[in-house]
C-alpha cells in the first residue's frame, strides 16, 4: 500500500499514469540475484515484460542478463548497456533483418523455435561469414496449468521443436557448418503457481538431454524459460516472489552435467509488483442492477484484463483506511469496446469523482501493452522512491 505521502504526490500527478516503486524493484533483484547466486544459476530478464528504461536500467545494474523476443528489443537492450554476451534472442518469428541484424552485433544465443529458422539461421550466418550461436528450444508437452493464452508448452501451441522432429533436427545440425550447438532451451508458460509444473520440467528436460547426449551432442546450457508467477490477489502479503522455493525445486531435480550452466528467462515475477495504474473517476453511475465506475484509464494502458480476464486489485487511494460503508461496482474505462472492464462485482469504498484509483500489480505487460487506440494520449509514467 502507498503512504500517505505517495498519494498526496499522486493527487497533484494528471492521470492515468504508471507508478513506479523502484524500492521494491530493489528489494525483488536483490532476492532473486541472492537465491540464484547460491546455483550459480544464470537469469536472464524477460525485456518483453516491461521495457521501461529506469526499470530495465536497475535491472542491468544488477548483473542480469536479458532476454529479447525482436530485433528492436535486442537494440534497446544495447542501448541500455546490456553487453552482446548477455542478450538471448528469442521468438517464433524472427525476421531475416533481424537475425542478420543480431549476428553484426554478436549476440550471446539465439533460441532457435523450428527446423526451418534454424536452416534460415545458418544460411543468413554463412551470407556474412559468421557461426550463430544457437540453442534448440524444444517443446516438452508439459501443462503449465494456467490461462490457454500464455500456456507455451504443449504440442498443440506454436512455440518450439516437437519430439517427433528431433532426428530431423540431427541431420540439420550436422551438415549445417554456421552454428554452433550450445543449449537446449524450454518454456511452457507464464504465471505459474503451481512449482509441480517445473518439477514436471525439470523431469523432461533430463529426457531431452539424455537424447543429445546419445547422439553425441554437448550441451553446455539448460535453459528452463522462466514463468514462476506471482500474488495478483494479496500484493502486499506477496510482495516478493518465493525465490528460494523456485530455484531449489530445479536444483533438486535438474541432472545437471560437469561444467553446464543453467540458465532463466525470468520477467513477471521480477517487475510485476512493483507497477501500479493509477487513474481518477470520471463519473460514477448507479442502475437498476448495478453501479459503474468510470476510470480515465482503460484498456489502452491495462490490457490483461480485457485480453485474458486478467485478475487486478483495485484500491480506492482517497478513502481513509476503516471506511466501513461498501458499495459493489463494475470498474470500467472510457474506450468505446464493452471488454474495456478492470473488475465486476467488485466491493468498494463508497466511491465519488475524482477519486484515485491504483489498480496493482501491473508491472509486467502493463505500460508495454498500452496502445493509443481511440487516439489516447501516450501513458505516463512516475517513480516511487522510500515507500517499503
Amino acid at each position: 500500500m502507498f503512504s500517505t505521502e505517495t498519494i498526496a504526490k499522486f493527487s497533484t500527478t494528471p492521470t492515468p499514469f504508471y507508478a513506479y516503486d523502484l524500492a521494491l524493484l530493489e528489494n525483488t533483484l536483490i532476492a532473486c540475484q541472492k537465491q540464484a547466486d547460491s546455483y550459480n544459476y544464470h537469469v536472464h530478464y524477460a525485456l518483453k515484460a516491461n521495457f521501461n528504461e529506469r526499470v530495465v536500467k536497475m535491472i542491468q545494474q544488477y548483473g542480469f542478463g536479458v532476454d529479447c523476443v525482436s530485433g528492436n528489443e535486442v537494440t534497446k537492450a544495447i542501448e541500455l548497456n546490456f553487453k552482446p554476451h548477455q542478450i538471448v534472442f528469442a521468438g517464433v518469428g524472427k525476421s531475416d533483418k533481424e537475425i542478420t541484424e543480431a549476428l553484426n552485433k554478436d549476440i550471446f544465443c539465439f533460441n532457435v523455435e523450428s527446423l526451418q529458422e534454424l536452416e534460415v539461421i545458418n544460411q543468413l550466418a554463412g551470407n556474412i561469414s559468421k557461426k550463430a550461436r544457437i540453442a534448440i528450444r524444444l517443446n516438452p508437452n508439459v501443462d503449465a496449468k494456467t490461462h490457454q493464452y500464455i500456456t507455451t508448452g504443449l504440442e498443440e501451441n506454436k512455440f518450439g521443436i516437437n519430439a517427433w522432429e528431433l532426428d530431423h533436427l540431427k541431420e540439420i545440425i550436422q551438415r549445417s557448418s554456421h552454428i554452433e550447438l550450445l543449449g537446449i532451451h524450454f518454456h511452457v508458460g507464464s504465471q505459474i503457481t503451481d512449482l509441480s509444473v517445473f518439477q514436471n520440467l525439470c523431469y523432461k528436460v533430463n529426457e531431452m538431454q539424455n537424447w543429445f547426449t546419445e547422439q553425441g551432442f554437448h550441451i553446455k546450457i539448460l535453459n528452463v524459460g522462466g514463468g514462476l508467477g506471482v500474488n495478483y490477489q494479496e500484493p502486499d502479503n506477496d510482495a516478493i516472489p518465493d525465490f528460494d522455493s523456485y530455484f531449489s525445486l530445479f536444483n533438486r531435480h535438474l541432472q545437471i552435467q560437469s561444467g553446464q550452466e543453467v540458465h532463466f528467462e525470468l520477467g513477471r515475477s521480477l517487475v510485476a509488483q512493483c507497477g501500479s495504474l493509477i487513474a481518477r473517476v470520471l463519473y460514477t453511475k448507479k442502475g437498476l442492477k448495478k453501479n459503474i465506475v468510470i476510470l480515465d484509464a482503460g484498456m489502452t494502458e491495462l490490457m490483461r484484463p480485457a485480453l485474458y480476464q486478467a485478475y487486478h486489485k483495485i484500491e480506492n487511494l482517497s478513502q481513509y483506511q476503516g471506511t466501513t460503508e461498501f458499495v459493489t461496482y463494475d470498474v470500467v474505462g472510457p474506450i468505446c469496446e464493452s471488454s474495456d472492464t478492470f473488475a465486476k462485482n467488485l466491493s468498494l469504498p463508497v466511491t465519488q469523482r475524482g477519486n484515485l484509483i491504483a489498480i496493482r500489480t501491473a508491472g509486467a505487460y502493463g505500460e508495454v501493452m498500452a496502445s493509443r487506440y481511440n487516439l489516447r494520449d501516450t501513458i505516463r509514467h512516475l517513480y516511487v522512491e522510500g515507500d517499503n
